[in-house]
């Protein structure tokens, strides 16, 4: 069963997409004169729902993302999905002096969003989302927000169960919000 396991591991690992955002040179000066350091920041996900991100600094770049990656993988986090390729609503997100906007798409518009953002959207497994950063451009900011907005999607059936109703009162009405008039109405 150990075997097993350890295969099981492997193709986990090995179906994650890793997307490095962000690498950083940091210099401290010290009594020698500066030492250089790299901090890089790695978005991690399984292109179904679920993405993490992490930060990791040493010496030497590859060993930076190295522990970024680790990071990201430890703090992945399930994101609801509408038809395992968009958003189930609007969202907005705030880190410190970043913002981000994102919105649902209709289908074939694509990931229309800048730099970070559009790193977790890939690794996430969003095809369409129409996303803007406001305030900070900082990719630190940029990925905590878009986080802050991920988490806060609640889909249907969370709803549902928050309500204590059927997943289709829920849907109904988001068809109703969206051509004004329910079927009902139209009997």
């Amino acid at each position: 069963m150990a075997f097993d396991r350890q295969n099981n591991k492997k193709e986990k690992t090995e179906e994650l997409v890793e997307k490095l955002v962000h690498v950083n040179r940091v210099a401290k000066t010290v009594k020698g004169g500066r030492t250089m350091s790299f901090a890089a920041i790695v978005v991690v996900g399984d292109g179904k729902g679920r993405v993490g991100f992490g930060s990791g600094k040493a010496a030497e770049v590859p060993e930076a993302v190295v522990k970024a990656t680790n990071e990201a993988k430890k703090n992945m986090v399930r994101i609801p999905l509408r038809e395992g390729r968009t958003l189930h609503h609007d969202v907005a997100g705030r880190f410190g002096a970043g913002k981000v906007v994102l919105r649902t798409a209709p289908a074939g518009t694509g990931v229309i969003a800048g730099g970070s953002m559009r790193a977790v959207f890939e690794a996430l497994g969003v095809q369409d989302v129409v996303a803007k950063s406001l305030g900070s451009n900082n990719p630190y900011n940029m990925i905590k927000a878009t986080f802050n907005a991920l988490e806060s999607i609640n889909s249907p059936r969370m709803v549902a169960a928050k309500r204590g109703k059927k997943v289709g009162d829920i849907v109904s009405r988001r068809e109703y919000a969206a051509t004004g008039k329910m079927e009902k109405e139209e009997a």
